[in-house]
This record gives structure tokens, sequence and C-alpha cells, in this order.
């Protein structure tokens, strides 16, 4: 991602320092799950659009991407 560009799912933080942290693809960053699982992607995506997940940053300086409610 170049630094002009943001993502639809991260914002201006970099996809591949952002990790998912729950789920089937719980430890992965952002970036793996958007060159791997593009369906996920765009779910993160639709999520954000709906306002469903956040991104913290931990005490390491790590960032995780949460999801607070799915719907079926």
């Amino acid at each position: 991602m170049a630094a002009a560009e943001t993502s639809p799912v991260t914002g201006i933080i970099d996809e591949s320092k952002v990790v998912i942290d729950f789920g089937e693809h719980e430890g992965k960053s952002v970036l793996e799950v958007s060159d791997t699982t593009p369906d996920f992607y765009n779910f993160l995506i639709e999520q954000k659009d709906a306002g469903n997940f956040s991104i913290r940053r931990n005490k390491d300086k790590s960032y995780r991407l949460y999801v607070h409610k799915v719907l079926h």
C-alpha cells in the first residue's frame, strides 16, 4: 500500500500492521487476508461500513481488529 493510499478496511494504518483478533483468521494480518481470502476481506469492508468493528492499539504498539457483532 503506497503512502498516499488508504485501505478500505484499516484507513491510514498499513494493512500489514493490523492483526485480526477473532475467528478462523485470528492472528493473520489484514494484508494477508486480502491476498488469500478476498471474500473475508470484503466481509471486513462491509463490517467497517456498518460500524461493526474497531481497531485498537495494544500496549506493545500492535494493532488488533475486533468485530463487535456479526449479523447473520
